[in-house]
C-alpha cells in the first residue's frame, strides 16, 4: 500500500480554469513562442529549396547531399512541431489531448532546448568578457555558416525554450498539479533506489569527463576536436555536465523520499534526464552521418560519453515514472 502523505484534494481532478481563458501574459508568450520559430523555419525552407542564404563560399553545405537534405527536412519538421505544441498549451482543446501524446514531445523539447538555454547565453557571456574564440583561429577554420546564422538560430531557440517553459508550467499545474504537491514522502522501493544510484553514478562519470573537456583536457576528443578547443566549446561541455549531474541528483532525491518539496527533485529529474537522453541520442545519430567539416568522426571515448548520457537519461526517466506512479489518485 502506498503510504505517501496526500491531501484529499490530491485524489481527484480539481476543476481549474480552461486554457481558453488566457491572461494577457500568456497571450503574449504564445505570440513570442510562435514568432521565435520563424527564423529557423525560414532558413531551413530556403536551404531545402536550394538557397545559399547564410552559407559562405567553400562551405560543405553548398553541396549538402542527401544526408543533409534529410537532416534539414527532419529538423524543419521538429521545429514546426513547436507551433502545434504552443497551440496545445494555449487552446481549449489542448487540455483534452491524451497525456502521452503531450508529455513525449514536451520531454524531447525540454531535452533539446535546455542545453541551448544554458550554453548560448554562456557563450555570449564569455565573449563579452573577452574569452571568445581567437579571431586568427576562427579565420583559419573551414567556412561553414555565416556568423549571423548562429546568433539568429540559437537566439530563436533560446526564446522558444523560455516561452514554452512559461506556457507549460501553468498548463501542467492545471492538469497534473497533484504530482508535485507536498513533499517527496516515502522512500521508493529498493529496486528503484538501485536504478537511481546507477543514474547518479553514470551521470557523475559523464559529467566528470565533460568537465575535463571544459577545462581543455584533450583525452578522448580526438586530435581535430582537441585542437578546436575554445571558450565556446568549454561552455557547451559545461552545460551538458550540469544536465547530467542534475539528472542523477533528481533521481536520487526522488528515490530516497523525505520532506523535500517534490517540485525540486521532479524538476531536476525531468530537465536533467531529458537533456541527457535527448542530446546523447541526437549526437549519436549525428555521429553516424558524414561529418559537416569533412574531418574525422568522433572517437570511441566520445561515443561512450553520448551513450552514458543516454543511459543516465533512461535510468532517471525510469525513476521519474516510478515516482509519478505513486502520486496517482486511488
Amino acid at each position: 500500500m502506498n503510504t505517501r502523505e496526500t491531501h484529499p484534494s490530491d485524489l481527484t481532478e480539481v476543476k481549474r480554469p480552461s486554457p481558453s481563458r488566457l491572461g494577457s501574459g500568456r497571450r503574449i508568450l504564445r505570440a513570442v513562442a510562435l514568432t521565435a520559430t520563424v527564423p529557423y523555419l525560414g532558413l531551413k525552407t530556403l536551404w531545402l529549396c536550394g538557397s545559399h542564404l547564410g552559407i559562405p563560399e567553400g562551405s560543405v553545405l553548398r553541396e549538402p547531399g542527401p544526408f543533409f537534405n534529410v537532416a534539414n527536412a527532419v529538423t524543419l519538421a521538429m521545429d514546426a512541431c513547436v507551433i502545434l505544441l504552443v497551440l496545445v498549451l494555449t487552446r481549449p482543446w489542448g487540455i483534452r489531448v491524451p497525456g502521452p501524446l503531450l508529455t513525449v514531445p514536451v520531454f524531447v523539447a525540454t531535452g533539446l532546448l535546455t542545453p541551448i538555454l544554458l550554453g548560448f547565453p554562456g557563450q555570449l557571456l564569455v565573449r563579452a568578457v573577452g574569452f571568445g574564440t581567437d579571431p586568427a583561429v576562427e579565420a583559419a577554420r573551414k567556412p561553414f555558416l555565416d556568423p549571423w546564422v548562429f546568433h539568429v538560430v540559437y537566439g530563436g531557440f533560446t526564446v522558444q525554450g523560455l516561452a514554452l517553459a512559461a506556457l507549460f508550467v501553468p498548463y501542467a499545474r492545471e492538469r497534473w498539479g497533484r504530482a508535485w504537491r507536498g513533499v517527496t514522502g516515502e522512500r521508493l522501493p529498493s529496486s528503484t533506489g538501485v536504478v537511481a544510484a546507477a543514474a547518479a553514478a553514470v551521470g557523475l562519470a559523464v559529467a566528470g569527463e565533460l568537465v575535463y573537456w571544459a577545462f581543455g583536457g584533450p583525452a578522448g576528443l580526438g586530435a581535430e576536436r582537441a585542437a578546436a578547443y575554445s571558450a565556446d566549446t568549454a561552455v557547451v561541455s559545461a552545460a551538458h555536465a550540469i544536465c547530467a549531474l542534475a539528472a542523477g541528483a533528481g533521481a536520487l532525491l526522488l528515490a530516497r523520499g523525505g520532506t523535500l518539496r517534490a517540485r525540486w527533485p521532479l524538476g531536476l529529474a525531468w530537465i536533467g534526464g531529458a537533456a541527457a537522453l535527448n542530446w546523447g541520442a541526437w549526437m549519436t545519430v549525428a555521429a553516424m552521418g558524414p561529418q559537416l567539416d569533412g574531418g574525422e568522426g568522433p572517437p570511441a571515448t566520445t561515443l561512450l560519453i553520448y551513450a552514458g548520457q543516454m543511459i543516465t537519461g533512461l535510468l532517471t526517466g525510469t525513476v521519474l515514472i516510478r515516482f509519478l506512479a505513486t502520486r496517482r489518485p486511488g
